[in-house]
């Protein structure tokens, strides 16, 4: 199968190495790259995941669970992206001064213990969604190992499988960042609006959940065929009242249901009309 003979470039790729820090966040494309890369470089794998405001607990959990079940030395760097008036503000660039700032962190950290390479997950689906982070990745010379063996996500999903990682069907996730559009202020008391309100929703069961924040509204996204459990199971006066709770005054549920990058809609338009 193709797909192996790109775990097999992949394997390549990595075996070159001596030593490497793998910028783990705990989802599904860093697990399985830091899986690939501690079979290969056995302790010089090295994972490291950043611990912030905009970073859940549940999400940090999960990645020190998973390293620590697979004996890999795990690292929680602490970082503080409100610190940084220019990600605060939320322009269209907010990902990649995020990144930037974290990247240059982990390598930072890395010299010190004599590592001079840092991998990270992207894959080759990537590269089709607006992603401003990946101009840090190729600025700050941080490797994206699945993106040059070519493998998509579908593709990760897959091998995950096949080598058990509980990971493989796990739903995909970003920072609580992504949750804002573009040019709406960034402040902690939003971020945990936002927080209180997802951890809800997964409390009630629903696999996929995206609390977008606009001002006082929560506009909600799950799985398209969850929508009809607000109804069906009387959630939506529930939900509703937790989204007040939390600090909203209005609560909508999006009738197209989650999609990745929602946020970048309005950007992906503006791009193309001007490129006619």
């Amino acid at each position: 199968m193709i797909v192996h003979e790109k775990l097999k470039h992949l394997t390549e790729i990595l075996s070159r190495l001596k030593r490497a820090v793998i910028a783990f966040s705990g989802g599904v494309d860093s697990a399985f790259l830091l899986k690939v890369a501690a079979d290969t470089l056995g302790g010089g794998a090295i994972a490291m995941t950043a611990r912030s405001a905009i970073h859940p607990q549940r999400e940090t959990e999960h990645a020190i669970s998973f390293a620590n079940g697979r004996g890999v030395r795990h690292i929680l760097l602490d970082t503080d992206e409100l610190t940084i008036p220019e990600f605060v503000l939320n322009p269209k660039n907010r990902c990649y001064i995020c990144k930037r700032a974290l990247f240059w962190k982990l390598r930072e950290k890395a010299e010190n213990m004599g590592i001079q390479t840092i991998l990270e997950g992207s894959n080759a689906d990537d590269l089709s969604d607006f992603r401003p982070g990946m101009r840090a990745v190729r600025e700050l010379g941080i490797r994206s190992p699945m993106l040059e063996a070519g493998i998509n996500k579908n593709e990760i999903r897959l091998l995950s499988k096949e080598m058990g990682l509980e990971t493989w069907d796990k739903q995909p996730f970003a920072c609580l960042a992504t949750r804002f559009p573009y040019g709406e202020r960034i402040t902690t008391e939003k971020l945990l609006m936002v927080d209180i309100c997802e951890r809800y929703l997964l409390s009630l069961g629903f696999k996929q959940a995206r609390v977008r924040h606009h001002g006082d509204l929560a506009r909600i996204e799950v799985g398209k065929e969850e929508t009809v459990r607000f109804f069906r199971d009387g959630l939506a006066d529930l939900v509703d009242a937790e989204c007040k709770r939390a600090g909203f005054t209005y609560c909508t549920i999006d009738a197209k249901g989650y999609q990745t990058g929602s946020m970048n809609r309005a950007t992906v338009r503006e791009e193309i009309n001007e490129q006619r």
